[in-house]
């Protein structure tokens, strides 16, 4: 016999998730007073959890596959189908091999400079207006750094529409009506843009720089030696554009705690880099990003006395992990200094996911994020002065993804050095 798992009542309960958003799980997890609960979502058994423990579990792929895990609306928007986020075992590897080659230490310095050429553009322009509205700003900064990483061609007349187009794929898998159709809507349109330049790559009508992602992953071949379809491979060159682009998100919230917490960014200008480290990190734990990671159980398994039956759907708890308090002093409170001593746990610190980045399921692109990041609270914090004016600087806990809702709007922008 096993233990009963904590169950929700209700005979489906997605609404009660979309109007908690982020707070879901946590606000379970808190209410009965255990780290694991069973509620129905999306009408099919679903257990969620969160903390340490959990984490180390989840990320277990023996226990878990990724398989049929994501939900049609988020691959028909976020992820696409067949990438690499949808793979196991032998497959999920190889695939996530490809995407490691990228992540030299070479690649990141080159995403440096060109971050850092892209921040310069852009403030030329800022200076120039009257004000600037950061979030749609640093979308379409991010969307010529992306380009120009990832070896994919950008003409700068479509750099709105490419924006937009990459934008809406991670603004609306949460939404509803309107707003979720125009996600599905872009997705089509960025494959087939993408799809057109890899079918040119291997006719050799492109040339893609030799190592970049459009060069990597359209000659990638698959563990029986052939070529990947050409819409898969579309798919995953936009799992290197998308989360690019996404990084805009985590741009608003370094404004936001350089502008709430000037002690913190003070020091910015008088410690050495490992501050900024620091700095980055905090902002990737203490506001709000992915919610949660989604799997299915392989095979049927005990954990804790509890049972999880083969198929059901785990949702781990990601944003609850990162503020669990006890995994984290303070977790409310934003303080970069907590990892001056930090351990590195791939379990307790999972914006991302988390576990190992070349055999398991942690995103790859965290390096990317804290690269770009990092460039961006430079240029934020000792390189521009600008004002930011009265405005709703709030963010909601229940929109997915979280941004202020005034877009954070800045005025009087000028190069400070």
């Amino acid at each position: 016999m096993t233990s009963q798992i904590p169950r929700e009542d209700g005979m489906d309960n997605s609404l009660r998730f979309l109007r908690e958003g982020y707070m879901y799980i946590p606000n379970r997890r808190t209410s009965f007073a255990s780290n694991i609960f069973e509620t129905r979502l999306l009408g099919q058994k679903t257990i969620c959890m969160g903390g340490i423990e959990a984490a180390e579990v989840f990320y277990d792929d023996e226990k878990f596959i990724r398989n049929g895990a994501a939900p049609k609306r988020m691959q028909k928007t976020l992820f696409g189908e067949k990438g690499v986020q949808t793979l196991d075992g032998a497959e999920h590897t190889h695939r996530k091999k490809m995407f490691m080659s990228l992540m030299t230490r070479e690649k990141l310095e080159s995403l440096r400079a060109i971050t850092e050429k892209q921040w310069d553009e852009a403030v030329q322009k800022w200076e120039l207006l009257d004000e600037v509205v950061l979030y749609e700003e640093s979308k379409q900064l991010l969307c010529r750094t992306a380009c120009h990483w990832a070896g994919v061609p950008l003409d700068e007349k479509d750099v709105v529409e490419r924006t937009e187009q990459l934008g809406d794929l991670f603004e609306s898998p949460a939404a509803i009506g309107p707003e979720h159709w125009k996600g599905r809507h872009s997705r089509k349109k960025v494959e087939k843009w993408v799809e057109e330049m890899v079918t040119q790559v291997r006719e050799g009508k492109l040339t893609a720089p030799e190592g970049s992602a459009l060069h990597t992953i359209s000659l990638h071949r698959d563990l029986e030696g052939n070529l990947l379809d050409v819409e898969i491979a579309a798919v995953e060159i936009i799992n290197i554009l998308r989360p690019i682009v996404a990084i805009a998100i985590y741009i608003n919230f370094t404004a936001l705690a350089i502008h709430h917490y000037p002690q913190e960014a003070e020091k910015l200008k008088l410690e050495n880099g490992e501050y900024a480290q620091m700095f980055v990190q905090e902002i990737r734990r203490f506001y709000p990003f992915f919610p949660l990671a989604a799997a299915r159980v392989k095979k049927e398994f005990v954990w804790k006395d509890y049972t999880f039956e083969e198929g059901t759907l785990t949702l781990l708890d990601l944003y609850g992990t990162n503020h669990d308090a006890m995994l984290w002093e303070n977790p409310d409170i934003f303080s970069p200094e907590r990892f001056a001593d930090w351990s590195g746990s791939p379990f307790s610190f999972i914006p991302q996911g988390g576990g190992d980045y070349l055999m398991g399921h942690r995103c790859a692109g965290e390096f990317v994020t804290i690269e770009v990041m990092k460039v961006s609270l430079d240029c934020l914090a000792n390189r521009l002065s600008y004002q930011i004016p009265a405005q709703d600087l709030s963010y909601s806990m229940v929109n997915m993804p979280s941004i202020p809702h005034s877009k954070l709007i800045l005025t009087d922008v000028s190069r400070s050095y």
